[in-house]
């Protein structure tokens, strides 16, 4: 299990305008946001593109309407904007994952 976080600070408990949070125990990723403290309504991607052990790609894309989740070649999910992307100020990333790269463009 990892995550991606788009935080929009870097003080614990910071607001996420994005989590995007593969769990591979329940074969499920989870696209939420937290807003001063609180979750908000789980979104879930159809199936899970992730094997325990195996090299993967994830881009985050965003648009005008929000964040787009591309896993190797295929668009898997599109999850809108909650807040105002202007807040993101850091990108997280912890968990169960061996990072090679991280490109920002």
């Amino acid at each position: 299990m990892f995550h991606v976080n788009l935080l929009c600070g870097e003080e614990q408990g910071a607001d996420a305008a994005l989590h995007f949070n593969p769990r591979l125990d329940t074969s499920e990723v989870v696209f939420n946001t937290k807003e001063q403290g609180q979750w908000g309504r789980e979104e879930r991607g159809a199936g899970i593109p992730f094997r325990r052990g195996e090299p993967c790609e994830v881009l985050l894309i965003v648009t005008e309407e929000g964040y787009k989740a591309v896993v190797g070649d295929d668009e898997y999910h599109h999850f809108r904007h909650r807040m105002p992307l202007g807040r993101v100020r850091l990108v997280e990333v912890g968990g169960d994952v061996q990072l090679h790269s991280v490109k920002i463009f």
